[in-house]
């Protein structure tokens, strides 16, 4: 895998291009073979709670662009979301479907849609909250230099089971690593996670070998935080 300078971006052919490629023939796809799912999906919502079927939101995409996310409601209609609230699987507001929805990913399959229009992948980091975004310090920023994706390396390494800083280290050394060898890997190990679940995977980034490709700042919050 070749090195990358550090604050530097993947440069592997799969990065430079390859990837684009094959998130839109898989995404298309995917979207064709769970349908029948989707609209299962779709009409246990609108028939178990209030409100609308689809959770639409302001999301910053690659390079702080702004774009409408897509996912099916898994909370309570109405509900105003706080940029530095965690949301673990039990929740006050998560309802009692969107836990198994958010338990097994069902909920982020609309973002398929968001994958073939660009604004993001299958893999890369998660997409934060405009205000988040607009919050972000340099080194923070570095998460944006990459599509974000469906699932991560941070997902499969704990997800909200970690600190919002924790996670942004293993966004920002997949933005270094970025490589067809590494998305195989999130692939198999977002498939561990919904067998296992969030906490029972969860390692802090100084457990694993990605520590080695991010050094926080001074002062930074994230560290080996849980």
């Amino acid at each position: 895998m070749p090195e990358v300078p550090h604050g530097g971006v993947s440069r592997t052919w799969w990065a430079r291009g390859g990837k684009r490629v094959f998130d839109l023939v898989v995404s298309l796809t995917l979207l064709v073979a769970l349908a029948p799912v989707l609209v299962v999906a779709a009409a246990l919502v609108r028939l178990t709670s209030r409100g609308a079927v689809l959770f639409v939101q302001d999301r910053g995409g690659k390079d702080g662009r702004v774009f409408r996310l897509y996912k099916l409601r898994t909370m309570r209609g109405g509900r105003v979301p706080d940029p530095k609230e965690l949301v673990p699987l039990d929740h006050a507001e998560i309802t009692a479907l969107g836990r198994v929805l958010r338990r097994f990913k069902i909920d982020e399959l609309p973002q398929l849609l968001n994958v073939v229009k660009g604004d993001m992948a299958l893999i890369g980091p998660r997409p934060t909250l405009v205000d988040q975004v607009e919050a972000y310090d340099a080194f923070r920023r570095q998460r944006l230099l990459v599509r974000p994706g469906i699932t991560g390396l941070a997902q499969i390494h704990g997800n909200t089971a970690l600190s919002w800083d924790e996670r942004i280290l293993f966004d920002i050394a997949y933005v270094r690593r970025c490589s067809l060898g590494l998305d195989v890997r999130i692939v198999l190990g977002t498939v561990r996670v919904l067998l296992l679940g969030d906490l029972r995977t969860a390692r802090p980034i100084a457990q694993t070998e990605y520590a080695r490709y991010v050094t926080p700042p001074p002062g930074y919050g994230g560290g080996a935080e849980q």
